[in-house]
């Protein structure tokens, strides 16, 4: 028999029972539909959190009070025997081919501007925090580059907002904790990076953070490189700078490419993940498949007797039902990915919010695995139908 009438008889035999077929590949369907669905929304959360992590730009080293690796803008670990400190920083800015150098500390305070007050996050930095964090002021100034840095604050475009209205905040006195500080500067609206409010912030001096918040580390130093330069060339050097001033390496250097490895990697098993939960659909989609080919074998036992009987060979058989079942798959698995693209399509325009990407790699992956369980569900099936002996079968009638 030609592969084309093979194919052909196939499809036919699988459209003239409409409902078993239908039912046989829904669990395929609903299996790799949920399969595109979830390995979407995995991929656009992978994307999606890469994009925040960048935002602030690229070729950028942290500094981590402490022998321990930690990422993140906050709650550093600080188990060192010398912290870190302003002339740290100093020290580190002076490197060849380092192009700006910035302090942290953050906190959280209650800021009062007249009548009105709030908490909110209060982050310690220097006058190059602009420069490395890719941020930029739309009214004032940032915080000077000082000495001996005075009780200025500059506030996020949010909080001007909460706190003044439409009057500019420029010159005016606010109360953050217990201490007085004038406003210079309002920043640019920036949004969110992973969950952070950056518009719902205020910058001042790292000196005077650490006097608000009686503390005697920074939490962290940011360091913005040459784009044309190796970034472990700069890592030893930022090492030998700190080790000769501390004595000994009592503290955590991190690159964003490491940061960007570890959370790609993180954000990879994620994905993979939820498609392995889609997967279990797929599984039930393989059961269905063997059970009706199985059905299918039983009720067909004349017909293979009389195809047997004309001259049809045990491989023909074998091939017919093998490629019966091959169908449905190949049918199931198709649905599937339709129906899981237009899920997303729908998501992604009913819920701007939620980030969701197609992963094409998934998606064919998911396609051929449904081929594979086909294949694997209608072997047995196809060598019992093939083992039938022409007048067995058609005494079975």
């Amino acid at each position: 028999m030609r592969y084309a009438d093979l194919i052909s008889l196939s499809y036919r035999t699988v459209i003239s029972h409409k409902l078993r077929s239908s039912l046989t590949a829904l669990g395929l369907i609903i299996g790799i539909a949920a399969v595109v669905v979830l390995t979407s929304i995995g991929r656009g959360i992978h994307t999606f959190v890469l994009a925040e992590f960048t935002q602030f730009g690229t070729n950028l080293i942290g500094v981590h009070p402490g022998k321990t690796t930690t990422f993140g803008m906050s709650g550093a670990t600080i188990s060192t025997v010398r912290p870190l400190v302003i002339a740290d920083v100093v020290s580190l800015s002076r490197l060849e081919n380092i192009i700006a150098a910035s302090p942290m500390v953050q906190g959280n305070a209650r800021i009062e501007a007249g009548e009105k007050q709030r908490r909110t996050n209060v982050l310690g930095v220097g006058a190059a925090v602009p420069d490395i964090w890719k941020i930029k002021v739309i009214s004032g100034r940032f915080l000077p580059e000082e000495s001996n840095p005075r009780a200025f604050a500059v506030l996020g475009n949010k909080l001007a907002g909460e706190l003044f209205g439409a009057d500019s905040p420029l010159g005016r006195r606010i109360r953050i904790g217990s201490d007085r500080f004038r406003v210079i500067g309002v920043m640019e609206k920036k949004g969110q990076m992973i969950g952070f409010d950056m518009d719902d912030t205020i910058y001042i001096p790292a000196a005077k953070a650490l006097e608000l918040f009686d503390r005697e580390s920074l939490m962290e130093i940011h360091l913005l490189y040459k784009s044309n330069t190796a970034v472990a060339g700069v890592e030893n050097a930022v090492k030998r700078n700190l080790i000769a001033r501390h004595g000994r390496e009592d503290f955590t250097v991190v690159t964003q490419n490491q940061m960007l490895k570890s959370m790609d990697s993180i954000l990879n098993i994620l994905t993979l993940a939820v498609a392995a939960l889609g997967g279990i659909s797929l599984l039930v989609g393989a059961v269905g498949i063997l059970t009706i080919m199985t059905i299918a074998v039983s009720e067909r036992i004349s017909e293979i007797g009389l195809l047997r009987a004309v001259g049809a060979e045990r491989s023909t058989i074998f091939q017919l039902f093998l490629c019966e079942a091959l169908a449905l798959s190949a049918t199931g698995g198709l649905c599937g990915v339709l129906l899981g693209i237009a899920i997303v399509w729908v998501l992604d325009a009913a819920l701007p919010a939620l980030p969701v990407e197609l992963a094409w790699v998934y998606i064919v992956a998911a396609f051929m695995v449904s081929l594979l369980i086909g294949i694997a569900a209608g072997v047995a099936p196809a060598m019992k139908a093939a083992r039938l002996e022409p007048l067995e079968a058609l005494r079975a009638e």
